[in-house]
């Protein structure tokens, strides 16, 4: 356990918001805008089994900026087997000292559960919680399958500052229905503010939270292998498929020297149908990380990429997808071309 007499009061601040809202670009825009001479800390929790947030945030920075990342994949990191949350942060905090803490839950995970973690009393003196940040796509509003689900309504219910993520593609009143939804379903004093791209620099989240969290739900222990740091097997991949709160998950870990085709694999990336893919790949024409929500496809250069990884979220699995993208891996004949 942490020994609150080396750490203590550490600014900690949660970031929780649906599948695709913009959690991760949110956090890059904070780690962007860090003091040069502070050191952070991130933990990131996955519902995939593969984790690529984790690498997705090494592969833009490096310890030796200031930032230390540890990820929770495979589900609600409170839930999970071995209390996988409370073993990464403690870790994370006795490697990184952190000047400051952020937390990313799963966009399918317990927000509640989280917060119930982290005002324990083990934690009491370590973490001083800060502001609880919901991001939301108001645009969302008006389809049932978040309206309904527990999750999403969790999360806005135990937010300080809601945030109206991706502004910019709003038509109409969308703005003062996701007001009226805030006031129907958030807390009394909870705020209410817009931007795009996930830039919540501009919001001041120094002031601590008032949010409280009783244990709202259980899973049962799972006793299974983490798949994030398993070794992969000569074959030369490891496949994880996870499922949980209406979706299931796919995901695919490449041994470093499997290079992909660039023009192959941004077709079939483009060509992929799902709520949610997250990736970080190694092909022919450099690193690169790949996004897709419901509004379109990105792509950024990475700096380093140990391996290449693969997460796509949704109702349900195409089985094409393996196929199509084992397809894009460069065999060793096209390699000595």
């Amino acid at each position: 356990m942490i020994n609150p007499k080396t750490i203590s009061a550490i600014p900690t601040t949660i970031i929780t918001g649906f599948l695709g809202v913009g959690k991760s670009s949110a956090i890059l825009h904070l780690l962007n805008n860090k003091p040069p001479s502070e050191r952070w800390a991130v933990l990131v929790n996955e519902f995939g089994e593969i984790g690529i947030d984790g690498s997705l945030f090494q592969g833009q920075y490096a310890q030796e900026k200031g930032v230390f990342i540890r990820e929770v994949p495979g589900g609600c990191m409170c839930c999970t087997a071995g209390l996988p949350m409370q073993v990464a942060l403690n870790q994370l905090l006795k490697s990184a000292r952190p000047d400051r803490l952020l937390i990313e839950p799963t966009g399918l995970g317990h927000p509640k559960e989280v917060l119930q973690v982290l005002t324990a009393e083990a934690y009491r003196s370590v973490i001083q919680l800060q502001q609880i940040v919901t991001l939301v796509d108001a645009r969302k509003l008006s389809d049932s399958r978040y309206t309904n689900h527990d999750t999403f309504n969790e999360q806005i219910a135990i937010a300080d500052i809601v945030v109206g993520n991706k502004q910019d593609l709003y038509i109409n009143d969308e703005k003062y229905q996701l007001d009226a939804y805030v006031k129907q379903h958030a807390q009394a004093h909870a705020k209410v503010l817009f931007t795009q791209e996930g830039n919540i620099t501009a919001i001041d989240l120094s002031k601590r939270t008032t949010a409280t969290a009783k244990k709202s739900h259980h899973h049962p222990p799972e006793d299974k292998p983490l798949l994030s740091t398993m070794a992969i097997p000569t074959c030369g991949y490891i496949k994880a498929v996870n499922k949980g709160e209406g979706f299931y998950s796919i995901g695919w870990r490449f041994l470093p020297n499997r290079l992909f085709h660039y023009e192959k694999l941004l077709a079939f990336l483009n060509r992929i149908n799902a709520e949610r893919m997250k990736a970080t790949f190694i092909t022919n024409q450099g690193l690169f990380s790949y996004n897709l929500t419901s509004d379109s496809l990105t792509e950024q250069i990475l700096n380093h990429c140990s391996e290449s990884r693969i997460e796509i979220i949704d109702t349900q699995i195409n089985e094409q997808w393996e196929k199509q993208l084992m397809g894009c891996i460069i065999s060793g004949i096209e390699k000595a071309r």
